[in-house]
């Protein structure tokens, strides 16, 4: 309803056309029972000056009908042109403020979420919404508003025959409820269809290389085909329901009028009532007719809004796991100091991630992340970031405590180059000035050039302006790795974080881009999470991980001296790289 509230104005306007469409509306039938009235006394009559007066009250009854037409017509618009505004106001407000919440959830979030049924429920779900704010409310709204005030008037004009009528409105109400009733369910599992078939679209598109390299396309075929065909199943199930109640209810709906007719003509026979008075009658009980046979539609509307809100509720109502403490201090400039103090983690709150983990990185220093799959080398990135909060123990940057300072002013310091690159459909200029959009172009050239992809932009046909395809698809995994470096850099952290972003990268261009990091990482503090020996033997404190513990932590010399992990580890797996090292620097 918040949503509404502030589109008030907008709704009143269109509460109000619709209120004066109908009390113009109500004006015709009045007017033709005055005006049959008038003509049948007259012609009986045979007096002159009833004929005149007979044909100036069929002037005044005709004139009277054509203006409240016309005017009905301009309150329609109205009704019709500010009901879509507010539909689209609404719709507005409900999908910027899904886009905004979902901005501001943590990962734990989209570790469980799907992108395709979160796609569905900003597209889908907020389109039922916008369809029944359009139709459905002033749909509803009129039914009412018609209904009670020809109620009123069939009342005031012969009390025994609106009984008569109105005794029918109770059991359509019944039926109305019982549709929706039914309806509502398999509404909810159409917006639920409709979400999962967007799924298997999404990664079928994006997984399309995958597909066609496992010669999979007839498979997802059947996989799509299957989805659809439950889809439309339950929205032949709707449509069943509205072809087997809605006539139903409509038929009801004559009854009233058969009965004004037998009741009626029998009080015209017997002079109590006149034509003109049973015509009137006639035409308020069909006007009545209009707006229940739009309750169909309207519970149809109502059915699939509610289905809808539901789904997007789920959203709106979902707090981040990782929130902002409304003193939060503002961090300025940091010098780089990161303390991790008896730092624990889980994801699932069931097995521990991290475990009783401290260690401490001084301004400056290069810090080696160093361990095998699951170890918590990425875990720990991300809690630095405080894109998840640490479960137990405290992490601190220049000894503050993460969780006392914004996130702005926290990701402001701390920049981070992820595992998996992700670069928006855009300019190779715009995706490396992602983080800072006021950068200058000499700025943007600096930081590519000391990721040393400068060169390979000026050969692109246009630069710095060439098109990066969706998701970087038009660049290689080294250029893409180079361009995040780049965009990290652009925003000059104190706390620079590489999460393994050289595996994709050649040996010349690692010791080119080594070069550049010697320089850059000076007075910077800086996690790297790498197997690459060169960088771990010059890095001023190696982190050697195992199941979520510190096993090992120091200097290469200092860990080799221990024979302990790290010493096997550089036996098995590292001391084969030394001579590649010792080609490239004879290069």
């Amino acid at each position: 309803m918040i949503f509404v509230r502030s589109r008030w104005g907008w709704l009143s306007l269109a509460i109000g056309c619709l209120a004066a469409g109908i009390v113009l509306s109500m004006i015709v039938p009045r007017m033709l029972g005055d005006g049959i009235d008038t003509a049948l006394r007259v012609s009986e009559s045979g007096f002159l000056w009833w004929q005149t007066s007979r044909e100036t009250a069929i002037w005044l009854v005709a004139g009277t009908i054509v203006i409240a037409s016309a005017l009905r017509g301009v309150a329609g618009y109205g009704q019709s042109y500010l009901a879509e505004v507010v539909s689209q106001k609404v719709s507005y407000d409900v999908r910027n403020a899904i886009y905004d919440r979902l901005q501001r959830l943590s990962f734990a979030y989209y570790d469980q979420a799907q992108t395709g049924q979160l796609m569905s429920r900003a597209t889908v779900d907020v389109e039922a919404i916008r369809m029944f704010f359009g139709m459905g409310i002033i749909g509803l709204l009129q039914m009412v508003v018609m209904v009670a005030a020809i109620s009123v008037v069939l009342l005031m004009m012969d009390w025994k025959l609106a009984l008569m009528t109105m005794a029918f409105l109770p059991f359509i109400g019944w039926l109305a409820y019982r549709f929706s009733s039914r309806i509502r369910p398999i509404w909810m599992k159409i917006q639920q269809l409709m979400a999962v078939l967007g799924t298997v679209l999404q990664e079928s598109l994006i997984g399309v290389r995958i597909v066609k390299s496992f010669n999979r396309e007839k498979e997802e075929s059947r996989k799509f085909s299957s989805q659809a065909g439950e889809l439309y199943d339950e929205q032949i199930s709707v449509a069943r329901q509205m072809a087997i109640n809605m006539p139903f209810i409509i038929f009801i709906m004559t009854l009233p009028t058969i009965l004004v007719l037998w009741y009626g003509g029998r009080e015209v026979v017997a002079g109590t009532m006149t034509i003109g008075h049973l015509t009137q009658f006639i035409l308020y009980v069909n006007m009545m007719v209009m707006p229940v046979r739009q309750a169909g539609m309207i519970v149809n509307l109502a059915s699939r809004t509610v289905s809808a809100g539901q789904r997007i509720l789920e959203i709106l109502d979902t707090e981040s796991a990782v929130k902002e403490k409304p003193d939060a201090i503002e961090l300025d400039t940091v010098k780089g100091e990161v303390a991790f103090e008896n730092v624990s983690f889980s994801y699932d709150s069931v097995s521990p991630t991290l475990k009783d983990v401290s260690f401490e990185a001084k301004p400056g220093q290069l810090v080696a992340l160093l361990g095998g799959s699951g170890s918590g080398k990425s875990t720990i990135a991300n809690l630095i970031s405080r894109f998840y909060d640490v479960t137990g123990g405290k992490i601190s940057v220049d000894g503050i405590d993460i969780r006392d300072v914004t996130l702005t002013s926290l990701r402001r310091n701390v920049g981070i180059s992820q595992q998996d690159i992700f670069l928006f459909s855009g300019t190779i200029k715009d995706n490396i000035a992602y983080g800072a959009v006021d950068a200058s172009i000499e700025q943007i050239e600096a930081v590519a050039k000391a990721a040393h992809l400068h060169d390979f932009i000026m050969t692109l046909p246009d630069g710095y302006d060439t098109w990066v395809g969706e998701r970087g698809l038009t660049l290689s995994g080294g250029e893409k790795q180079r361009l995040a470096i780049a965009r990290t850099l652009l925003i000059n952290p104190s706390v620079l974080i590489l999460d393994d972003s050289m595996s994709n990268v050649d040996a010349e261009t690692e010791h080119l881009i080594r070069q550049a990091l010697d320089r850059l990482i000076k007075g910077r503090t800086t996690f790297i999470i790498t197997h690459r020996l060169p960088i771990i033997k010059n890095a001023d404190l190696i982190l050697m991980l195992e199941k979520g513990e510190i096993a090992e932590m120091g200097k290469h010399n200092e860990l080799m001296a221990k024979e302990g992990l790290y010493y096997q580890i550089y036996q098995s797996q590292l001391m084969s790289q030394e001579p590649e090292k010792n080609s490239t620097e004879e290069q």
